[in-house]
């Protein structure tokens, strides 16, 4: 059988066509794809994309249908693949003296970048999109959702672990009076947040959350244990403890796997997120027993697939403002994240969790939010 049977007989298990005309199939215009892509997998997946050898006029459809199906698992894993998982459970790839990694990698790509893409109040992360259709307003609903989650009060002393550029810090100062401190491992976000919340009760540092000291009333993550990586989380969850108020309460907003992982995607360790890890429910569970008690978990993964489409609508959109700064491939491999992880939501094979917790023997009594 020559590779190019092989993987039409795999793609054909989620309803996907080589050279089709539905919107979800496969266009190749390099024979050599086949063979590229049965020997390094995902890796090999997106790198061709990059490089013009495939497209799919709906990257996302593609992907919703490749997980439905549970390709990714139907692919022999290469050396090099089975090196990277044997890194990952051998060495601390998350440890402290690579917090920074990713503010250089990701973040940082560019506040122009981001500017284009995101809603206008800088929110790279879940929108909550009841009751509207808008992304402006969707990113609004899950700010003030956050908020009142939190049961915020005027003169509360909240920490935000991952405070990105700066807007949920400016809206929870600005609307409920609190004093907020915000973290964040990125230059260019930490820059841009001090800008921001001028005048305002709110200090911004470039600072690894294992550094931080002061007692809080209130603690807010959006976004960011899916860079603390499995042998870190019960560290993480540790110094949450140490620093929140007996009464206290601790919000983490995370991307959730259904599985229990130990490395990322070997393209999106390498292109879009290094070092990055999709916490499971069970690897929450274990790491806060003891510390924390849970009063909340929600759960509005489909958002998430909205949000991406949008970021990705407007990536396009304004395409002309910042290509002079990202070449073709790049758009390329900008559309590849974006899609892939919309068609991961609507696979349901990520989850978007929202938990609310208290710390064990605290006296607060929780009424879940909506």
């Amino acid at each position: 059988m020559t590779a190019r049977q092989k993987l039409k007989e795999l793609l054909a298990l989620a309803d996907i066509r080589i050279n089709g005309d539905r919107p979800w199939d496969m266009l190749v215009h390099n024979d050599k794809l086949y063979g590229r892509i049965l020997s390094g997998g995902s890796l090999a997946l997106g790198e061709a994309y990059m490089d013009g050898w495939w497209d799919c006029d709906a990257l996302d459809q593609f992907f919703q249908r490749v997980l439905k199906a549970n390709l990714q698992n139907k692919i022999r894993k290469s050396p090099s693949l089975l090196l990277f998982m044997m890194q990952a459970r051998l060495t601390n790839m998350q440890r402290k003296s690579k917090a920074f990694n990713i503010g250089k990698k990701h973040y940082d790509t560019g506040n122009t970048l981001f500017e284009n893409m995101l809603d206008k109040n800088m929110n790279y992360s879940c929108g909550y999109w009841k009751d509207t259709s808008g992304l402006d307003q969707a990113q609004l609903n899950k700010m003030e959702l956050i908020c009142r989650k939190l049961m915020l009060k005027p003169g509360m002393k909240l920490l935000d672990i991952g405070c990105g550029w700066g807007t949920l810090a400016k809206y929870a100062a600005e609307k409920y009076k609190v004093k907020v401190l915000g973290i964040t491992v990125s230059e260019k976000q930490a820059g841009y947040a001090k800008k921001l919340v001028k005048g305002l009760d709110v200090d911004i540092l470039m600072e690894d959350y294992r550094n931080i000291k002061g007692i809080f009333d209130r603690i807010v993550s959006v976004g960011m244990i899916e860079h603390v990586g499995y042998k870190n989380y019960r560290t993480y969850f540790k110094k949450a403890a140490s620093i929140l108020k007996e009464n206290g309460l601790f919000l983490l907003h995370t991307i959730g796997s259904n599985r229990s992982v130990r490395q990322t995607n070997p393209w999106t360790q390498k292109y879009i997120f290094p070092n990055s890890m999709l916490p499971s429910a069970q690897q929450l569970t274990s790491a806060y027993e003891g510390l924390f008690r849970m009063e909340d978990w929600h759960s509005f993964g489909p958002y998430y697939d909205k949000t991406l489409m949008a970021w990705h609508e407007n990536f396009n959109k304004n395409r002309e403002k910042i290509k002079s700064n990202y070449d073709e491939r790049f758009r390329r491999m900008w559309n590849y994240y974006l899609l892939s992880s919309a068609g991961s939501f609507r696979a349901h094979d990520n989850q978007l969790w929202q938990i609310v917790f208290s710390k064990t023997g605290s006296q607060i009594d929780y009424e879940s939010i909506r």
